[in-house]
């Protein structure tokens, strides 16, 4: 019997893969990979970025096809050759960025394509669709109108329309990438109480996701996936410690902060009196040289907002910001660039990188007027010197500079945002969510990147919604609520406590 099986049952699989391969040009995305689900489960597909989590869950529904190996549904093997025929076999699919059409109602977009039909199929039938949208919600106990227009509705609340159109096709596997990563803590509950819900009416459910609490409290079982290839499968009970070190084949260095005294250190960012409506109200701060000052606040603290103003992406109504003691007038982030602030934005797909490009050309891309030969041509040597420099310095893994950014995993996506701006030679950088969609082992290595900055020098500031990552890199730690800072606590006194009472307090 299965280890992690419950005594005294054994429960035939929902569906299932027997070494399963798949390769792309270059990269064998799996290999001999294993895997199952069992009906009224929720199995946790555990991995670091790139280990080939989301390959698998693409081939199962029907976005991929298998190269070799064998996928069973209720023990008969079968072929699935596109997202339809998944559905037709309902297997379905909920991922990370949402596929909803905004100008549409929820029930619109939950039969897109399969509406109801009137007078000898003439005429939609509007409220027979509605009706069938209330059942899919009455069903998951939610208060939602089916004549609600998608866009009006928060995130949270859009996935659960996208849940609802997995089970309008009566889906008995479904599959969430990351669903909790654009949601608050009681959005959170709402998902959980709705995957509970599903699983006591025997739907298997395939659950990836980095947060390892998350993990702890929604799952039956773990598989751990590492380049690709399968680990192990384990109950959810099993020390995280254990899974980490599955997941990345080492243990993870968890040495006691050390904080350095930087007190006389020369102040590299000195931000007074900052407004911006009632977004930022009367923020003053400094960063001194080999420091990492932590922002920590709710959703909505105005934390990102006073990053945007320092990097001059925003307009501010009054304050001033200065760098090593000499003002500068930010009217764009070019003004900011030039003056050594680099901002590495909680968003990196949209605004740090260009993902089309190679990761060269992102690398040196906002230097690109220093590798010119008088003025008109690229010094191509150069460039290439450079970008083969940072790579090996920031420990970026990529097949080769020419590959593709948007190919890379997340954590190498954020080292080439980082490479960027040390590249540009900026002395202060402000990392915000520097560790948002990145596994367990990218972050350790993004932390430990972050610490070497700072002891070369660099002010650094730290903008994070995960007080533990807070608390792990801050030296000082500065804390808002509702466009005010309204405390300051030194990093080696600070408690997730202190942080969350300094977080709700309304000056």
């Amino acid at each position: 019997m299965d280890p992690t099986s419950p005594p005294g049952r054994s429960v035939a699989p929902l569906i299932s893969v027997q070494n399963l391969s798949k390769s792309f040009p270059g990269v064998k995305a799996l290999d001999r990979v294993q895997f199952d689900l069992r009906p009224g489960e929720v199995h946790a597909l555990m991995g670091e970025n790139g280990a080939g989590k989301s390959t698998l869950m693409k081939i199962l529904a029907g976005v991929y096809r298998k190269d070799s190996g064998e996928v069973l549904l209720d023990g008969q093997p079968v072929e699935i050759e596109s997202p339809a025929h998944a559905q037709s076999l309902a297997i379905g699919i909920i991922h990370q960025e949402l596929h909803l059409m905004g100008h549409l109602t929820a029930a619109q977009n939950i039969f897109l394509g399969r509406e109801p039909r009137k007078l000898g199929g003439l005429l939609l039938d509007d409220e027979q669709l509605n009706r069938d949208a209330q059942v899919l919600f009455d069903r998951m106990n939610l208060a939602l109108a089916p004549t609600t227009v998608v866009g009006q509705l928060t995130v949270a609340r859009q996935q659960m329309v996208e849940i609802a159109k997995a089970l309008s096709h009566k889906s008995r596997v479904l599959i969430m990438d990351e669903p909790t990563a654009a949601l608050n803590n009681a959005e959170i509950e709402e998902l959980f109480r709705i995957i509970r819900q599903l699983r006591s009416e025997g739907v298997g459910i395939v659950y990836i996701s980095h947060k390892m609490d998350e993990i702890q409290r929604i799952a039956d079982r773990i598989t751990v996936m590492r380049d690709g290839t399968y680990v192990a499968t384990v109950p959810a009970t099993t020390p995280m410690a254990e899974v980490i070190a599955m997941m990345v084949g080492r243990t993870l260095d968890q040495a006691d902060k050390h904080i350095p005294d930087t007190s006389a250190s020369e102040v590299l960012l000195d931000v007074r009196g900052l407004n911006r409506g009632r977004a930022i109200r009367d923020v003053s701060f400094t960063v001194r040289r080999g420091e990492i000052l932590g922002f920590a606040g709710l959703m909505g603290a105005g934390r990102t907002e006073v990053a945007r103003a320092v990097f001059g992406a925003d307009p501010i109504d009054s304050g001033e910001v200065r760098v090593r003691g000499e003002p500068i007038r930010l009217r764009s982030p070019q003004d900011a660039v030039r003056a050594g602030i680099g901002y590495l934005s909680e968003d990196r797909k949209h605004f740090g990188l260009a993902t089309g490009m190679d990761v060269e050309s992102n690398i040196t891309l906002p230097s690109l007027r220093r590798w010119l030969r008088w003025g008109v041509f690229l010094n191509q040597p150069a460039i290439r010197a450079i970008g083969q420099q940072m790579v090996a310095k920031l420990r970026i893994k990529t097949p080769s500079l020419t590959q593709t950014a948007r190919l890379l995993s997340g954590g190498n996506q954020q080292k080439v945002v980082i490479a960027k701006w040390l590249v540009q030679d900026c002395e202060v950088l402000i990392f915000d969510e520097p560790t948002r969609g990145i596994d367990v082992g990218a972050k350790s290595e993004i932390y430990k990147l972050l610490n070497e900055l700072a002891a070369q020098g660099r002010a650094i500031v730290v903008i994070s919604s995960e007080l533990p990552e807070v608390l792990l890199l801050s030296h000082r730690i500065v804390v808002m609520c509702e466009g005010c800072i309204t405390g300051e606590v030194p990093g080696d006194a600070a408690t997730q406590e202190s942080l969350m009472a300094l977080a709700t307090r309304r000056d």
